[in-house]
C-alpha cells in the first residue's frame, strides 16, 4: 500500500500497550506490503520525485514512536484535499506504456510509407553517404558514426546494416556478410567493409530535397525521410514487432516492381506477387493484396535423383538449411519420414542430400517431406506502414501507387531545382551589371515553371559591378 503525504496529519501506531500517536511531515512517503515488509526500492524510486520526500515503512515509524509496531493506521481529516493529490498507479501505468507503444511503433519497427525505410536503416544510409569517398569503409566506423543518429546502440544498428547488405542492392559489401541459405552470421564489424552502391547513391540522396531534423541530441542534422525513387520497401521487404501490432512485407521482384511501377504510370492495372530470394515454389490464391489475413504457402525444390536419393536444391522463404535439417530429423524421430542419411553440401547455392532406405517410394517420401517437415510452411504477411505519424494496414498495390507518385514528385522537383541552377548561369553569363525581373520568360530554351502548379516563377538577379561575382 502507499500513501503519499501532502500536508501534516496524524498517524496511530499500534504498540505492544496502547495505540501512541505521531507527527508525520508533509512530502513522506508511507509505504507497506501485504505481509508487512518495504515497499521496493526501484517502485519507490520511480513514484516521486525522491529528493523531495522521505520515505518511511511500519518498522521504522514505530522506532519514531519507541516500540515495535503492530499495524499502522493514517487519520486523514475528511476536509483534507489529500485524495486531489493522489496520482494512481494505474493512470501513470496508461500514460507511461502509451507513450512506449507508440515510440516502438513509430521509431522502432515499422517501415515509412514515405521512403520504405525504418528509422535505424534511413540513419545507416544517410551515415554512409556523409563518410562516403568512394572507397571502402569498415563496418566499425559506420557503426559508430551512425550512433550520433540512432541512440538504441551498436548491435542494433549492425544487425540491420547486414540485413541490407545482404539484399545486395543499396551496400557494395566486402567481406564475409553471412549467408542467407546457412543462416551463418556476418563476420565482426572491425572485419567487414560497406559502401553505398551506384544504384543507391542515383536513388537514395539529394540534399535539396531532403528536410533535415534535429538528430535525438540535438548537435546534428538527419533526415526526416530519404527522397527515395525506388520501391526499396517492396523490394526489400520488411518485418517488424511493435507493441500490440506487427509488419510483415514480402520482399517482391526487382524487375517485376519496374514493369508494374510503368503499367502504374500508364493507368493500367497492376497484379504483384512476391518473389523470395533463395527459391522454391509458392501459391498466391490467398495472398490477399499482402493485407492482414491472408495466407501464402511456400515450399522447397525437391528433386528425385533416383530411387534412393531425393536431393533439395530450393529451400522455403523463412527457413535456412540448418532449420529444415532439424525439422527433418525430428520427423524421423518421431517416425513420421524414414531416411538413411542426410547430407549439407550447400555453398553458394543450396543442396542438400537425402538417402532413402530400401523398400521407401522416392515419391511418397518427398509428400511426406510436404506433409511433417519444414519443406512446406504456410507465411502471413501483415502490410502496415507508417503515413502522417500513424500505422496504416494497406495492400502492396497501394503502396506502389504511392510510391510512385511520390517519385514522380521527386523528379518534378529535382528537374525544376536543376533547371533554376541552369537559368541562373544562363542569367548571369548575359547580364553583367543589370537587375532583371524575369516572368516565365524563355532563356534560351530554358523555361521557369513550377512543376506542380505550371505557374511562372518570378526571379531576382542581383550582380555587381565585378563581372565574376
Amino acid at each position: 500500500y502507499m500513501y503519499p503525504v501532502m500536508e501534516d496529519f496524524k498517524a496511530n501506531i499500534v504498540l505492544d500497550s496502547e495505540p501512541e500517536e505521531i507527527d508525520i511531515p508533509p512530502f513522506t512517503l508511507i509505504g507497506a506490503t501485504t505481509s508487512g515488509g518495504s515497499l521496493s526500492q526501484p517502485f519507490y524510486d520511480r513514484f516521486m520525485v525522491k529528493e523531495h520526500l522521505t520515505f518511511y515503512n511500519v518498522d521504522e515509524l514505530a522506532k519514531l514512536a519507541g516500540s515495535n509496531a503492530k499495524s499502522l493506521n493514517l487519520n486523514i481529516s475528511e476536509d483534507s484535499n489529500q485524495k486531489d493529490n493522489i496520482t494512481y498507479l494505474s493512470g501513470m501505468y496508461k500514460e507511461w506504456f502509451l507513450d512506449y507503444a507508440s515510440y516502438v511503433i513509430l521509431e522502432r519497427a515499422v517501415p515509412a510509407l514515405e521512403d520504405g525505410l525504418k528509422p535505424v536503416q534511413r540513419r545507416i544510409l544517410h551515415s554512409m553517404k556523409e563518410l562516403d569517398d568512394g572507397r571502402y569503409n569498415k563496418v566499425a566506423n559506420i557503426i559508430g558514426n551512425t550512433m550520433k543518429y540512432h541512440p538504441h546502440g551498436d548491435a542494433s544498428i549492425g544487425d540491420a546494416m547486414v540485413q541490407i547488405g545482404q539484399k545486395d542492392l543499396l551496400i557494395d559489401c566486402q567481406g564475409n556478410w553471412g549467408n542467407l541459405l546457412t543462416g551463418d552470421g556476418a563476420a565482426a564489424p572491425r572485419y567487414i567493409e560497406a559502401r553505398v552502391t551506384k544504384f543507391g547513391n542515383h536513388i537514395l540522396y539529394n540534399n535539396k530535397t531532403t528536410k533535415w531534423l534535429s538528430s535525438y541530441d540535438g548537435r546534428n542534422k538527419e533526415p526526416q525521410y530519404l527522397p527515395v525513387k525506388f520501391p526499396i520497401l517492396l523490394n526489400h521487404g520488411a518485418e517488424g514487432i511493435a507493441v500490440g501490432l506487427a509488419c510483415k512485407i514480402l520482399p517482391h521482384n526487382f524487375i517485376e516492381l519496374i514493369d508494374a511501377s510503368i503499367n502504374v504510370l500508364r493507368g493500367k492495372k497492376i497484379e504483384l506477387f512476391p518473389d523470395f530470394p533463395n527459391g522454391g515454389l509458392a501459391d498466391f490464391t490467398q495472398y490477399n493484396d499482402g493485407i492482414r489475413g491472408g495466407k501464402v504457402r511456400v515450399r522447397a525444390g525437391i528433386k528425385k535423383i533416383d530411387n534412393k536419393t531425393l536431393v533439395i536444391n530450393q529451400i522455403p522463404f523463412g527457413t535456412t538449411t540448418d532449420t529444415l535439417i532439424d525439422s527433418i530429423v525430428k520427423a524421423t524421430e518421431k517416425n513420421k519420414i524414414k531416411i538413411k542419411k542426410i547430407e549439407d553440401n550447400t555453398s553458394a547455392v543450396a543442396e542438400i542430400i537425402i538417402h532413402l532406405p530400401s523398400g521407401v517410394s522416392p515419391d511418397k517420401m518427398i509428400d511426406a517431406l510436404f506433409a511433417f517437415t519444414n519443406c512446406e510452411m504456410s507465411i502471413s504477411p501483415n502490410s502496415c506502414v507508417i503515413e502522417g505519424n500513424k500505422p496504416i494496414f494497406i495492400g502492396i498495390s497501394e503502396i506502389l501507387k504511392k510510391s510512385v507518385d511520390k517519385t514522380v514528385e521527386i523528379l518534378k522537383l529535382d528537374i525544376f531545382l536543376l533547371e533554376m541552377i541552369k537559368a541562373i548561369i544562363i542569367m548571369k553569363k548575359g547580364f553583367t551589371n543589370s537587375i532583371g525581373w524575369i516572368l516565365g520568360k524563355n532563356i534560351r530554351s530554358n523555361h521557369l515553371f513550377d512543376p506542380f502548379t505550371s505557374t511562372p516563377i518570378i526571379c531576382l538577379l542581383y550582380t555587381s559591378d565585378a563581372a565574376d561575382d
